[in-house]
C-alpha cells in the first residue's frame, strides 16, 4: 500500500472510528486502503493540502477508480471518502467539506444465490458420510496393523532394530489417518453449523469453545461492530460439534507448538497445524464440499442465504430472522423473502397445469 502525506489524518480518522462506530476490523482496514489510494491520486496531481480538493477532483477520482472496480466496491470507496471529509470538516482540518454532496454509485438488487433445501441435505449427508468412510479407514488400519504384529511375531530371527524400523511408518500412518479423520470432523461440524445458524464465516472462525451451551443449544455470536446475538442450532449441529470437540479437535491441538497452542487454546476450530483456523480455510473447505457432493459451488456466504431461506420458507418470521443473522437493517432480511417467492413461482410454474 503507498504511504501518502496525509497517513496521519487517516490514522486519526480511522482511530476515531474505531472509537466511537465499532466497525470491524476488516471494514476499517478496507476504508484506510480506500482512502490511502484516493489521497495518492491527488497526491500525484500536485495537491499538498486538503483544502486543495473539490467535489470535481472527487467526481474525476470516481472516474478513474470506476474503470478497474464494481460498483459494490465503489459504493464503499465513497462512503469511506465522505466520511473521511465530513470527519475532517468538522475537526477544522478543512474549510469546507467538499464530499458533502458526492453521490454513491447505485448498486443493481440481486438475488442471492442458494441450494435448493434437497442440495443442502446433500451437502451435509456427503461431509457426514466423510466422516464415517474415514472411520472406517481407521478401524481396517488397525486392523492391518494389529494383523502385520502377529506375523512379525511368528518370524523370530527378526532383529529389534529391523522391527522397530518397520513399526515407524506405521505410526506415522496412523498419525495422518487420525489427523484425516479429525479434519473430516471438523468440517462436518463447520458446515452443519453454518447452515443451522446461518452466521458468517468470520463469525465462526472467531468463536471459542466457550461460545457454545449445550444445555440450551444456543451459541453466542459476535458479529459486525462487536454486537453479540444468541443464534439456536439443531441436533445434527449439536452431534457434529461434540463429535469434533470429543474425538477430532484433541487430534489436531496436539499438533500444535507451544506458542500456538496457547494462542489458539479456546478456539472453537482450529486448523491442520493446531492453530485457530481462518477464513479461507473456511471457506475452502465449503467449495470443496460442494464439489464432492454434486451440488452448486457455494461460498460460505451463499450457505447463510440458503440457510436463511429454507428458514423463512418453513416459517420463520422476519424479525426474528433478522436477530439471528445479524443484520442492522430489516431491508437487508427481507432480500430473503424475494428468494422464496422466486422459488415458488418456479414450482408453481412446473405443478401448475395451467401456470
Amino acid at each position: 500500500m503507498s504511504s501518502t502525506q496525509f497517513d496521519g489524518d487517516i490514522d486519526s480518522f480511522v482511530s476515531y472510528l474505531k472509537s466511537n462506530r465499532g466497525l470491524s476490523a476488516n471494514t476499517l482496514k478496507a476504508y484506510r486502503a480506500d482512502l490511502t489510494a484516493c489521497l495518492h491520486l491527488f497526491e500525484l496531481r500536485g495537491v499538498t493540502d486538503l483544502n486543495e480538493i473539490t467535489l470535481d477532483d472527487l467526481r474525476s477520482w470516481m472516474a478513474v477508480e470506476s474503470r478497474d472496480h464494481a460498483r459494490s466496491s465503489m459504493a464503499r470507496k465513497t462512503v469511506a471518502v465522505r466520511g473521511f471529509f465530513a470527519w475532517a470538516y468538522e475537526h477544522g482540518l478543512t474549510t469546507t467539506d467538499p464530499a458533502a454532496t458526492l453521490m454513491t454509485p447505485s448498486i443493481p438488487s440481486t438475488l442471492p444465490a442458494v441450494l435448493t433445501e434437497s442440495q443442502a441435505e446433500q451437502l451435509l449427508d456427503v461431509a457426514e458420510h466423510a466422516v464415517a468412510t474415514n472411520h472406517y479407514k481407521d478401524d481396517g488400519g488397525a486392523a492391518a496393523a494389529s494383523g502385520s504384529g502377529k506375523a512379525a511375531g511368528k518370524t523370530a530371527d527378526k532383529s529389534a532394530d529391523t522391527v522397530n524400523r518397520s513399526e515407524a511408518p506405521a505410526r506415522a500412518d496412523k498419525r495422518d489417518s487420525a489427523r484425516v479423520t479429525a479434519e473430516s470432523q471438523r468440517n462436518a461440524a463447520i458446515l452443519e453449523l453454518l447452515y443451522a445458524t446461518g452466521i458468517r464465516v468470520a463469525e465462526l472462525v472467531s468463536m471459542d469453545i466457550a461460545d457454545i451451551d449445550f444445555s440450551n443449544r444456543t451459541i453466542k455470536v459476535t458479529g459486525k461492530g462487536n454486537k453479540q446475538r444468541v443464534v439456536p442450532f439443531g441436533l445434527p449441529a449439536q452431534r457434529a460439534l461434540e463429535t469434533w470437540l470429543e474425538q477430532g479437535r484433541p487430534v489436531l491441538a496436539r499438533t500444535a507448538t507451544d506458542a500456538v497452542k496457547s494462542r489458539a487454546a479456546n478456539a472453537l476450530f482450529l486448523g491442520a497445524r493446531g492453530g485457530r483456523i481462518d477464513q479461507r480455510i473456511a471457506r475452502d473447505i465449503v467449495h470443496r464440499a460442494a464439489r464432492e457432493a454434486g451440488v452448486p459451488d457455494i461460498s460460505p456466504h451463499a450457505l447463510r442465504h440458503s440457510a436463511a431461506t429454507h428458514m423463512l420458507d418453513g416459517g420463520a418470521d422476519l424479525r426474528e430472522m433478522q436477530e439471528m443473522l445479524g443484520h442492522s437493517s430489516l431491508k437487508t432480511t427481507q432480500r430473503y423473502t424475494h428468494v422464496s417467492i422466486e422459488q415458488l413461482k418456479n414450482r408453481y410454474g412446473q405443478a401448475f397445469p395451467r401456470a
